[in-house]
Protein backbone atom coordinates (compact mmCIF):
# COMPACT_ATOMS: atom_id res chain seq x y z
CA UNK A 1 0.00 0.00 0.00
CA UNK A 2 2.79 2.21 1.15
CA UNK A 3 4.39 2.12 -2.51
CA UNK A 4 1.43 2.79 -4.38
CA UNK A 5 1.42 5.78 -1.91
CA UNK A 6 4.39 7.19 -3.24
CA UNK A 7 4.53 6.18 -6.99
CA UNK A 8 1.15 8.20 -6.35
CA UNK A 9 2.82 10.95 -4.76
CA UNK A 10 5.52 11.42 -7.10
CA UNK A 11 2.71 11.74 -10.06
CA UNK A 12 0.53 13.72 -7.99
CA UNK A 13 3.73 16.21 -7.43
CA UNK A 14 4.12 16.39 -11.34
CA UNK A 15 0.21 17.17 -11.88
CA UNK A 16 -0.15 19.85 -9.38
CA UNK A 17 3.31 21.51 -9.79
CA UNK A 18 2.52 21.23 -14.04
CA UNK A 19 -1.27 22.52 -13.00
CA UNK A 20 -0.67 25.47 -10.76
CA UNK A 21 2.92 26.44 -12.43
CA UNK A 22 4.17 26.36 -9.09
CA UNK A 23 7.64 24.41 -7.78
CA UNK A 24 6.75 20.64 -7.86
CA UNK A 25 10.02 20.52 -5.57
CA UNK A 26 7.70 22.02 -2.29
CA UNK A 27 4.40 19.74 -3.21
CA UNK A 28 7.20 16.47 -3.21
CA UNK A 29 8.91 17.65 0.18
CA UNK A 30 5.33 18.44 1.67
CA UNK A 31 4.22 14.68 0.16
CA UNK A 32 8.00 13.63 1.83
CA UNK A 33 6.71 15.23 5.18
CA UNK A 34 3.49 13.24 5.20
CA UNK A 35 4.70 9.85 4.00
CA UNK A 36 8.20 9.39 5.42
CA UNK A 37 7.01 10.45 8.85
CA UNK A 38 3.59 9.09 9.44
CA UNK A 39 3.12 6.30 7.11
CA UNK A 40 6.85 5.34 7.45
CA UNK A 41 7.25 6.50 11.14
CA UNK A 42 10.51 8.14 9.85
CA UNK A 43 11.94 10.84 12.15
CA UNK A 44 11.92 14.31 10.86
CA UNK A 45 15.37 14.82 10.77
CA UNK A 46 15.62 11.45 8.90
CA UNK A 47 13.50 13.07 6.02
CA UNK A 48 15.49 16.24 5.83
CA UNK A 49 18.19 14.36 5.69
CA UNK A 50 17.18 13.27 2.20
CA UNK A 51 18.14 16.63 0.64
CA UNK A 52 20.81 16.24 -1.42
CA UNK A 53 23.31 18.68 -0.60
CA UNK A 54 25.91 17.46 -2.75
CA UNK A 55 23.70 17.92 -5.99
CA UNK A 56 22.70 21.18 -4.46
CA UNK A 57 26.11 22.50 -3.91
CA UNK A 58 27.66 21.57 -7.41
CA UNK A 59 24.22 23.57 -8.77
CA UNK A 60 24.73 26.19 -6.69
CA UNK A 61 28.68 26.80 -7.30
CA UNK A 62 28.77 25.87 -11.53
CA UNK A 63 25.92 28.30 -11.91
CA UNK A 64 27.31 31.03 -9.59
CA UNK A 65 31.06 31.00 -11.60
CA UNK A 66 29.07 30.91 -15.49
CA UNK A 67 26.65 33.91 -14.02
CA UNK A 68 29.49 36.29 -14.18
CA UNK A 69 29.69 35.17 -18.23
CA UNK A 70 26.05 35.28 -18.72
CA UNK A 71 25.96 39.12 -16.89
CA UNK A 72 28.42 40.90 -18.47
CA UNK A 73 27.31 39.31 -22.20
CA UNK A 74 30.58 37.02 -22.43
CA UNK A 75 28.14 33.80 -23.41
CA UNK A 76 25.63 35.76 -25.80
CA UNK A 77 28.50 37.46 -27.82
CA UNK A 78 30.03 34.19 -28.02
CA UNK A 79 27.09 32.67 -29.57
CA UNK A 80 26.66 35.76 -32.28
CA UNK A 81 30.48 34.64 -32.87
CA UNK A 82 29.75 31.25 -33.52
CA UNK A 83 26.69 32.42 -35.84
CA UNK A 84 28.79 34.37 -37.89
CA UNK A 85 32.09 32.35 -38.37
CA UNK A 86 29.07 29.85 -40.51
CA UNK A 87 27.61 32.64 -42.46
CA UNK A 88 29.54 31.06 -45.86
CA UNK A 89 27.47 28.09 -45.59
CA UNK A 90 23.39 29.46 -45.62
CA UNK A 91 22.16 25.92 -45.86
CA UNK A 92 23.73 24.42 -43.04
CA UNK A 93 22.23 27.30 -40.67
CA UNK A 94 20.06 24.41 -38.63
CA UNK A 95 23.93 22.88 -37.69
CA UNK A 96 24.95 27.06 -37.15
CA UNK A 97 22.22 27.13 -34.75
CA UNK A 98 22.88 23.62 -33.21
CA UNK A 99 26.64 24.16 -32.98
CA UNK A 100 25.91 27.84 -31.32
CA UNK A 101 23.66 26.88 -28.73
CA UNK A 102 25.30 23.71 -28.31
CA UNK A 103 28.99 25.58 -27.47
CA UNK A 104 27.61 28.25 -25.38
CA UNK A 105 25.53 25.56 -23.04
CA UNK A 106 28.72 23.29 -23.02
CA UNK A 107 30.28 26.72 -21.72
CA UNK A 108 28.20 26.43 -18.57
CA UNK A 109 24.93 28.87 -19.17
CA UNK A 110 22.98 25.98 -19.52
CA UNK A 111 19.67 24.95 -21.11
CA UNK A 112 17.22 27.62 -19.64
CA UNK A 113 19.46 30.17 -20.06
CA UNK A 114 21.30 29.26 -23.85
CA UNK A 115 16.84 29.11 -25.04
CA UNK A 116 15.87 32.01 -23.28
CA UNK A 117 18.68 33.71 -25.56
CA UNK A 118 19.24 31.93 -28.82
CA UNK A 119 15.35 30.92 -29.55
CA UNK A 120 14.48 33.92 -30.39
CA UNK A 121 17.61 34.94 -32.22
CA UNK A 122 16.69 31.91 -34.35
CA UNK A 123 13.19 32.56 -35.09
CA UNK A 124 14.51 36.13 -36.82
CA UNK A 125 17.18 34.13 -38.53
CA UNK A 126 14.50 31.61 -39.70
CA UNK A 127 12.06 34.54 -40.89
CA UNK A 128 15.13 36.10 -42.59
CA UNK A 129 16.08 32.83 -44.06
CA UNK A 130 12.87 31.77 -45.01
CA UNK A 131 13.36 28.65 -43.33
CA UNK A 132 10.82 26.26 -41.18
CA UNK A 133 11.17 27.86 -37.76
CA UNK A 134 10.40 24.44 -35.97
CA UNK A 135 13.16 23.36 -37.64
CA UNK A 136 15.38 26.15 -36.00
CA UNK A 137 13.50 25.70 -32.74
CA UNK A 138 14.43 21.98 -33.13
CA UNK A 139 18.45 23.01 -33.64
CA UNK A 140 18.28 25.53 -30.82
CA UNK A 141 16.54 22.87 -28.30
CA UNK A 142 18.79 19.89 -29.28
CA UNK A 143 21.82 22.53 -28.89
CA UNK A 144 20.83 23.80 -25.65
CA UNK A 145 20.46 20.13 -24.27
CA UNK A 146 23.37 18.15 -25.87
CA UNK A 147 26.14 20.98 -24.86
CA UNK A 148 24.43 21.21 -21.70
CA UNK A 149 24.98 17.34 -20.68
CA UNK A 150 28.84 18.27 -21.21
CA UNK A 151 30.59 17.20 -18.00
CA UNK A 152 31.36 20.22 -16.82
CA UNK A 153 27.85 22.05 -17.58
CA UNK A 154 24.87 22.31 -16.00
CA UNK A 155 23.33 18.99 -17.00
CA UNK A 156 26.39 16.90 -16.69
CA UNK A 157 26.90 18.01 -13.63
CA UNK A 158 23.58 17.21 -12.37
CA UNK A 159 23.69 13.29 -13.94
CA UNK A 160 27.13 12.91 -12.49
CA UNK A 161 26.01 14.58 -8.85
CA UNK A 162 22.77 12.19 -9.40
CA UNK A 163 24.63 9.02 -10.47
CA UNK A 164 27.48 9.68 -7.67
CA UNK A 165 24.42 9.35 -5.34
CA UNK A 166 23.74 6.35 -6.59
CA UNK A 167 26.89 4.69 -5.98
CA UNK A 168 28.35 5.32 -9.39
CA UNK A 169 30.81 7.74 -8.57
CA UNK A 170 33.98 5.84 -9.78
CA UNK A 171 32.00 5.41 -13.46
CA UNK A 172 30.17 8.90 -13.54
CA UNK A 173 32.48 10.57 -15.56
CA UNK A 174 33.22 8.15 -18.06
CA UNK A 175 29.17 7.83 -18.16
CA UNK A 176 28.57 11.53 -18.50
CA UNK A 177 31.35 11.34 -21.12
CA UNK A 178 29.58 8.73 -23.40
CA UNK A 179 25.88 10.44 -22.57
CA UNK A 180 27.56 13.50 -23.72
CA UNK A 181 28.52 12.22 -26.96
CA UNK A 182 25.58 10.08 -27.47
CA UNK A 183 23.58 13.34 -26.93
CA UNK A 184 25.53 15.18 -29.97
CA UNK A 185 25.41 12.16 -31.98
CA UNK A 186 21.44 11.88 -32.07
CA UNK A 187 20.90 15.70 -32.18
CA UNK A 188 22.95 15.81 -35.17
CA UNK A 189 20.81 13.21 -36.67
CA UNK A 190 17.52 14.35 -35.53
CA UNK A 191 18.40 17.50 -37.39
CA UNK A 192 19.54 16.27 -40.52
CA UNK A 193 15.78 14.85 -40.64
CA UNK A 194 13.69 18.03 -39.40
CA UNK A 195 16.13 19.97 -42.19
CA UNK A 196 15.63 17.37 -44.97
CA UNK A 197 12.93 15.09 -44.14
CA UNK A 198 9.76 16.85 -42.45
CA UNK A 199 10.77 20.28 -42.90
CA UNK A 200 8.75 22.94 -44.70
CA UNK A 201 10.44 25.65 -47.10
CA UNK A 202 14.00 23.47 -47.26
CA UNK A 203 15.37 26.24 -49.77
CA UNK A 204 17.43 28.96 -47.53
CA UNK A 205 17.96 32.18 -48.74
CA UNK A 206 21.33 32.61 -50.53
CA UNK A 207 21.59 35.84 -49.52
CA UNK A 208 20.96 36.76 -45.71
CA UNK A 209 23.51 38.73 -43.96
CA UNK A 210 25.39 37.91 -40.84
CA UNK A 211 26.19 41.19 -38.82
CA UNK A 212 29.84 40.70 -37.39
CA UNK A 213 29.67 41.21 -33.75
CA UNK A 214 31.05 43.50 -31.95
CA UNK A 215 35.02 42.66 -30.45
CA UNK A 216 34.81 41.24 -27.44
CA UNK A 217 35.42 43.90 -24.36
CA UNK A 218 38.67 43.64 -22.56
CA UNK A 219 36.38 41.91 -19.36
CA UNK A 220 34.48 39.47 -22.05
CA UNK A 221 37.91 38.19 -23.20
CA UNK A 222 39.11 37.67 -19.81
CA UNK A 223 35.99 35.97 -18.64
CA UNK A 224 36.05 33.60 -21.31
CA UNK A 225 39.78 32.64 -20.81
CA UNK A 226 38.71 31.82 -16.96
CA UNK A 227 35.92 29.51 -18.61
CA UNK A 228 38.09 27.68 -20.95
CA UNK A 229 41.18 27.91 -17.52
CA UNK A 230 38.29 25.78 -15.57
CA UNK A 231 36.94 23.73 -17.40
CA UNK A 232 40.41 22.40 -18.17
CA UNK A 233 41.24 22.41 -14.63
CA UNK A 234 38.20 19.98 -14.09
CA UNK A 235 38.70 17.60 -17.19
CA UNK A 236 42.45 17.28 -17.27
CA UNK A 237 42.91 15.06 -14.37
CA UNK A 238 40.16 13.06 -14.93
CA UNK A 239 41.19 12.40 -18.30
CA UNK A 240 44.74 11.70 -17.11
CA UNK A 241 43.12 8.97 -14.93
CA UNK A 242 41.77 7.40 -18.29
CA UNK A 243 44.96 7.94 -19.64
CA UNK A 244 47.23 6.58 -16.93
CA UNK A 245 45.24 4.28 -14.11
CA UNK A 246 47.88 3.29 -12.49
CA UNK A 247 50.05 6.25 -11.54
CA UNK A 248 49.44 7.59 -7.89
CA UNK A 249 50.27 10.65 -8.15
CA UNK A 250 47.44 11.34 -10.82
CA UNK A 251 45.09 8.83 -8.93
CA UNK A 252 45.10 10.89 -5.76
CA UNK A 253 45.14 14.20 -7.08
CA UNK A 254 42.07 12.84 -9.35
CA UNK A 255 40.41 12.24 -6.42
CA UNK A 256 40.65 15.27 -5.00
CA UNK A 257 39.29 17.64 -7.80
CA UNK A 258 35.72 18.20 -7.51
CA UNK A 259 33.94 20.67 -9.65
CA UNK A 260 31.35 22.51 -7.48
CA UNK A 261 34.68 23.32 -5.52
CA UNK A 262 36.49 24.69 -8.29
CA UNK A 263 33.75 26.79 -8.86
CA UNK A 264 33.85 27.94 -6.28
CA UNK A 265 37.45 29.15 -5.97
CA UNK A 266 37.05 30.63 -9.89
CA UNK A 267 34.16 32.38 -8.79
CA UNK A 268 36.36 34.27 -6.13
CA UNK A 269 38.74 34.91 -8.81
CA UNK A 270 36.23 36.35 -11.01
CA UNK A 271 34.75 38.79 -8.04
CA UNK A 272 38.36 39.92 -8.14
CA UNK A 273 39.14 40.55 -11.41
CA UNK A 274 35.36 42.74 -11.05
CA UNK A 275 34.02 40.67 -13.84
CA UNK A 276 30.09 41.29 -12.86
CA UNK A 277 28.44 42.58 -10.03
CA UNK A 278 28.45 40.40 -7.13
CA UNK A 279 24.37 40.47 -6.43
CA UNK A 280 23.54 40.07 -10.34
CA UNK A 281 25.61 37.16 -10.12
CA UNK A 282 23.78 35.64 -7.08
CA UNK A 283 20.18 36.43 -8.25
CA UNK A 284 20.92 34.28 -11.72
CA UNK A 285 21.47 30.98 -9.70
CA UNK A 286 18.52 28.88 -10.53
CA UNK A 287 16.83 28.46 -7.41
CA UNK A 288 13.70 27.97 -8.81
CA UNK A 289 15.81 24.80 -10.17
CA UNK A 290 17.80 23.50 -7.23
CA UNK A 291 14.25 23.19 -5.31
CA UNK A 292 12.94 21.06 -7.74
CA UNK A 293 15.48 18.71 -8.39
CA UNK A 294 16.01 18.45 -4.23
CA UNK A 295 12.84 18.36 -3.42
CA UNK A 296 11.97 15.69 -5.40
CA UNK A 297 14.78 13.71 -4.15
CA UNK A 298 13.62 13.96 -1.09
CA UNK A 299 10.50 12.43 -1.79
CA UNK A 300 12.78 9.86 -3.76
CA UNK A 301 14.99 9.19 -0.46
CA UNK A 302 11.68 8.10 1.12
CA UNK A 303 10.71 5.57 -1.67
CA UNK A 304 14.01 4.28 -1.63
CA UNK A 305 13.77 3.86 2.47
CA UNK A 306 10.36 2.19 1.62
CA UNK A 307 11.65 -0.03 -0.95
CA UNK A 308 9.83 1.23 -3.35
CA UNK A 309 12.33 1.91 -6.26
CA UNK A 310 13.57 -1.63 -5.19
CA UNK A 311 10.09 -3.38 -6.18
CA UNK A 312 10.15 -1.26 -9.52
CA UNK A 313 13.05 -2.45 -10.45
CA UNK A 314 12.33 -5.93 -9.27
CA UNK A 315 9.19 -5.74 -11.51
CA UNK A 316 10.91 -4.60 -14.77
CA UNK A 317 13.65 -6.92 -14.07
CA UNK A 318 11.37 -9.99 -14.24
CA UNK A 319 8.74 -8.67 -16.42
CA UNK A 320 10.42 -7.89 -19.52
CA UNK A 321 12.09 -9.33 -21.73
CA UNK A 322 16.39 -8.10 -21.39
CA UNK A 323 16.17 -6.46 -24.49
CA UNK A 324 12.94 -4.17 -23.86
CA UNK A 325 13.96 -2.38 -20.63
CA UNK A 326 16.05 0.38 -22.84
CA UNK A 327 12.95 0.72 -25.32
CA UNK A 328 10.98 0.90 -21.89
CA UNK A 329 12.76 3.26 -19.98
CA UNK A 330 13.30 5.45 -23.14
CA UNK A 331 9.54 6.16 -23.61
CA UNK A 332 8.96 6.18 -19.55
CA UNK A 333 11.73 8.99 -19.76
CA UNK A 334 9.92 10.70 -23.33
CA UNK A 335 6.15 10.71 -21.58
CA UNK A 336 7.71 12.14 -18.38
CA UNK A 337 9.72 14.86 -20.30
CA UNK A 338 6.40 15.77 -21.89
CA UNK A 339 4.86 17.73 -19.15
CA UNK A 340 7.56 17.79 -16.56
CA UNK A 341 11.44 18.78 -16.60
CA UNK A 342 14.08 16.01 -17.25
CA UNK A 343 16.37 17.47 -14.74
CA UNK A 344 14.23 18.24 -11.66
CA UNK A 345 11.82 15.76 -12.20
CA UNK A 346 12.50 12.99 -14.66
CA UNK A 347 16.18 12.17 -13.67
CA UNK A 348 16.17 12.20 -9.67
CA UNK A 349 13.03 10.34 -10.14
CA UNK A 350 14.28 7.35 -12.52
CA UNK A 351 18.18 7.48 -11.86
CA UNK A 352 18.00 5.37 -8.34
CA UNK A 353 15.79 2.84 -10.06
CA UNK A 354 18.87 1.91 -12.04
CA UNK A 355 21.37 -0.32 -9.68
CA UNK A 356 18.56 -2.73 -8.70
CA UNK A 357 17.20 -3.06 -12.19
CA UNK A 358 21.22 -3.45 -13.28
CA UNK A 359 21.89 -5.82 -11.11
CA UNK A 360 18.59 -7.86 -11.87
CA UNK A 361 18.45 -7.78 -15.83
CA UNK A 362 22.37 -7.67 -16.06
CA UNK A 363 22.63 -4.63 -18.66
CA UNK A 364 25.26 -1.91 -18.08
CA UNK A 365 24.08 0.58 -15.63
CA UNK A 366 25.24 3.11 -19.01
CA UNK A 367 22.56 1.41 -21.38
CA UNK A 368 19.88 2.67 -18.96
CA UNK A 369 21.60 6.38 -17.81
CA UNK A 370 21.89 6.75 -21.63
CA UNK A 371 18.43 5.20 -22.73
CA UNK A 372 16.55 7.74 -19.47
CA UNK A 373 18.21 10.81 -20.89
CA UNK A 374 17.94 10.79 -24.52
CA UNK A 375 14.52 9.99 -24.02
CA UNK A 376 13.43 12.61 -21.58
CA UNK A 377 15.26 15.36 -23.96
CA UNK A 378 13.43 13.71 -26.94
CA UNK A 379 10.36 15.39 -25.87
CA UNK A 380 11.63 18.52 -24.39
CA UNK A 381 10.57 20.23 -27.55
CA UNK A 382 7.20 19.77 -26.11
CA UNK A 383 4.65 23.03 -25.93
CA UNK A 384 4.11 21.55 -22.31
CA UNK A 385 7.47 21.17 -21.51
CA UNK A 386 10.30 23.36 -20.83
CA UNK A 387 11.52 23.45 -24.31
CA UNK A 388 8.53 23.89 -26.49
CA UNK A 389 7.10 26.46 -23.55
CA UNK A 390 10.40 28.59 -24.16
CA UNK A 391 10.20 28.52 -27.88
CA UNK A 392 6.78 29.60 -28.24
CA UNK A 393 7.21 32.48 -25.01
CA UNK A 394 9.85 33.76 -27.61
CA UNK A 395 7.58 34.33 -30.63
CA UNK A 396 6.85 37.43 -31.57
CA UNK A 397 3.16 37.32 -32.43
CA UNK A 398 -0.14 35.20 -32.02
CA UNK A 399 0.24 34.18 -35.35
CA UNK A 400 3.39 32.81 -34.95
CA UNK A 401 2.75 31.34 -31.86
CA UNK A 402 -0.44 30.19 -32.85
CA UNK A 403 1.47 28.33 -36.03
CA UNK A 404 4.40 27.22 -33.87
CA UNK A 405 1.91 25.03 -31.42
CA UNK A 406 0.74 22.10 -33.66
CA UNK A 407 4.14 21.70 -35.59
CA UNK A 408 5.54 21.20 -32.28
CA UNK A 409 3.54 19.40 -30.74
CA UNK A 410 2.35 17.12 -33.77
CA UNK A 411 5.53 17.20 -35.67
CA UNK A 412 8.45 18.09 -34.09
CA UNK A 413 7.40 15.66 -30.64
CA UNK A 414 6.56 12.29 -32.38
CA UNK A 415 9.26 12.56 -34.63
CA UNK A 416 11.85 13.13 -31.73
CA UNK A 417 10.57 10.33 -29.50
CA UNK A 418 10.31 7.70 -31.95
CA UNK A 419 13.78 8.63 -33.52
CA UNK A 420 15.09 8.65 -29.83
CA UNK A 421 13.79 5.11 -29.00
CA UNK A 422 15.55 3.67 -32.76
CA UNK A 423 18.51 5.18 -31.40
CA UNK A 424 18.47 4.22 -27.90
CA UNK A 425 17.91 0.81 -29.01
CA UNK A 426 21.06 0.72 -31.37
CA UNK A 427 23.60 2.48 -29.26
CA UNK A 428 22.59 -0.28 -26.81
CA UNK A 429 23.93 -2.67 -28.93
CA UNK A 430 27.65 -1.13 -29.01
CA UNK A 431 27.43 -0.03 -25.20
Amino acid sequence: MINILIVSAIALAIIIGYKTGFNTGLFAIIFAYLLGCFALGLAPKKVIGGWPVNTMFVIFSVSLFYNFALVNGTLEKTARYLLYACRRFPGLLPFALYFASAGIAALGAGFFTVMAFMAPIALLICEEAKMDKMVGAAAVNCGALSGANFMTSGSGIIFRGLMDENNYASVSFNYTSVIFIESVIFSLLLIVIFRFITGKNREVQKNMVFEKPDAFTAKQKTNLILIIVMIAVVLLFPILHIIFPASAAVTFINSKIDVGLTAIAFSAVALFLKLAPQDEVIKKVPWNTIIMICGVGMLINVAIEAGTLDLMASWAGSSLPVYVVPVAFSLIGSVMSFFSSTLGVVCPALFPLVPSLAAATGISPLIIFSSIVIGAQSSAISPFSSGGSLVLGTCTTDEERTAMFPRLLFVAVPVSVISATIFNVVASLFI
